[in-house]
């Protein structure tokens, strides 16, 4: 609600530029006629006087075009101003509104299916796309050792991140603290499995079942814009709920076709 309320207000600044521009321009209309009526009353008024009389109302002519000339010079610095940071709102409006597509059409995908693996295939399909990651894996809390085991990788081999424990390392205490990593140097050369540049809980409220860490960056991505980290935690969010929702059906799934395959042997009629 929050990014739509900022959006409008947004939008309504850029309407009220829109408006001020039409205003000066209607404004610089009038000034126009004025000037047009006042050279014509300055021409009429030179041909009833002699040349002495010519030269003064020239001289009152010339300073008062000036006079008008310079004022208009000034509104029209003003306007231009103006202009340059709708152009700026509009274009952080525009990439706004484009990253909110993204993400709703991102978090369409997520809710809409059931099955585990297809939902992971989906998480790492908008880390590449929306966040611009290269090599990243997703890890999930596992209850029974408290680690956290990698699930699904891109860019790296699944064998090749390790198991983190709760509370130890980068991953670990993200996972403990609920609170995103962000390293100071994103283009790091060398690669350590322990050490992402970015750590990002997967939180359904303040549980957090996992987190996402992004080793490399694709190279056109030179660093993180305030659009980033706000999609980082609204990917978040979304992707932790629907990775929890599908692991729990496919859970029960699997139970589900266990309990009905024991009914099944104990309908069997015994052999004669």
């Amino acid at each position: 609600m929050d990014r739509e309320t900022s959006i409008i207000k947004k939008a309504d600044e850029f309407l009220q530029i829109f408006k001020k521009g039409e205003e000066f321009t209607q404004e610089l209309l009038k000034e126009n006629e004025k000037l047009r009526f006042r050279v014509a009353q300055l021409e009429e008024t030179i041909e009833r006087s002699g040349d002495e009389g010519k030269v003064r109302l020239y001289e009152e002519r010339i300073k008062s075009v000036e006079g008008e000339l310079n004022s208009l010079k000034e509104r029209y610095k003003q306007v231009e101003e103006e202009n340059k940071d709708f152009a700026a709102k509009y274009v952080e409006v525009e990439e706004e509104n484009n990253n909110l597509a993204n993400l709703y059409v991102a978090s369409y995908q997520l809710h809409s299916t059931l099955d585990f693996n297809e939902v992971l295939k989906i998480v790492l399909e908008i880390v590449i796309n929306l966040i611009g990651a290269e090599k990243f894996a997703v890890l999930l809390m596992e209850e029974k050792t408290n680690e956290l085991v990698p699930v699904a990788t891109e860019g790296i081999a699944l064998a090749d991140i390790p198991k983190a424990r709760f509370g130890e390392g980068i991953a670990g205490n993200v996972a403990k603290e609920g609170e995103s990593y962000f390293s100071g140097d994103i283009h790091r050369e060398s690669f350590s499995a322990d050490e992402p540049i970015v750590c990002i809980p997967l939180k359904i409220k303040e549980h957090v079942i996992g987190v996402i860490a992004i080793y490399s960056l694709l190279t056109q991505k030179e660093k993180f814009s305030n659009i980033d980290y706000e999609l980082f935690s609204l990917l978040a969010g979304h992707a932790a709920t629907a990775i929890f929702s599908s692991r729990l059906y496919t859970q029960s799934e699997r139970k589900l076709t266990t309990i009905q395959s024991f009914l099944d042997l104990l309908k069997e009629k015994p052999r004669r």
